[in-house]
């Protein structure tokens, strides 16, 4: 994983990375020559056993030889439930019983198809693309299902939603906090808290985001024009200090990069 090295690369990164995914969802959804058809009884055979023709797995109706990861997915091997079927949603919920081993994710957030979309990453640049098995994902022409469709616009709009909240995150890294039965709550803020790395260190205050029911602590940088004036050449040299989504901690100095609340008696 590329270690972020200033807030320009973080969003650059994010942003290709965003014009990536479209490139790959294209190829993954749609036509692409020279694959072959399954039905999920032929996929059967496929558990790596004596006599089996070889051994496969699916991930959202993509199928994939496995067989140089025989270790891991052959009988009696950690995931060798996986083997010879599409069990899409135990990727994400680690449920490896005959019930989980499934396709179905409509149940599935934003957040857990992003874990699939990561996990069908790994299949694709680890092991060998070998076809699709029709059924839910696919139909029998190998064309992508309207239940297929509706997942890839889900993994998109996570997608996008993880990117602006790594822009987010760059603005308002989370504080440090620590908490004690004796002392209470403690907030603090570094070059690194969040696992932000960066020039300055900020002060905390509470971050009302719409739609939260509680605030969180993040850090704030107190110098320089605000995140969205940068250009701005006559701007108050206060930083993000005056956003609205903002609010001080009470018994707390305004630009102490610490904040303790001790428990109330």
């Amino acid at each position: 994983m590329l270690r972020p090295c200033g807030r320009g690369l973080v969003l650059s990164l994010a942003v290709a990375a965003a014009a990536a995914v479209t490139v790959w969802l294209a190829d993954w959804w749609g036509s692409r020559a020279g694959f072959r058809l399954f039905v999920p009884e032929d996929l059967a055979r496929y558990r790596g056993g004596p006599g089996d023709p070889g051994l496969y797995l699916a991930v959202l109706g993509r199928v994939y030889d496995v067989s140089s990861g025989r270790r891991h997915y052959e009988p009696g091997a950690h995931y060798s439930g996986f083997a010879g079927r599409d069990a899409s949603r135990a990727f994400v919920t680690g449920d490896y019983s005959e019930a989980g081993l499934v396709d179905d994710v409509s149940s599935l957030s934003f957040s857990e198809m992003l874990i699939l979309h990561n996990w069908l990453s790994f299949y694709e640049k680890n092991y060998v693309f070998v076809g699709r098995v029709t059924g839910r994902f696919y139909r029998d022409n190998g064309l992508p299902t309207a239940e297929l469709t509706k997942i890839e616009a889900m993994i998109t709009k996570g997608l996008e939603a993880n990117k602006q909240e790594q822009k987010d995150k760059q603005k308002f890294p989370p504080c440090n906090a620590e908490w004690s039965i004796t002392k209470g709550s403690r907030f603090w803020c570094s070059q690194k808290s969040g696992g932000v790395n960066r020039d300055w260190i900020g002060v905390p205050r509470k971050l009302y985001k719409p739609g939260a029911k509680d605030p969180h602590c993040v850090c704030v940088r107190t110098t320089g024009p605000p995140s969205d004036q940068r250009d701005n050449p006559r701007h108050s040299n206060r930083g993000d200090l005056d956003d609205p989504n903002l609010e001080e901690y009470i018994g707390c100095p305004p630009l102490a990069t610490t904040c303790s609340l001790p428990l109330l008696t």
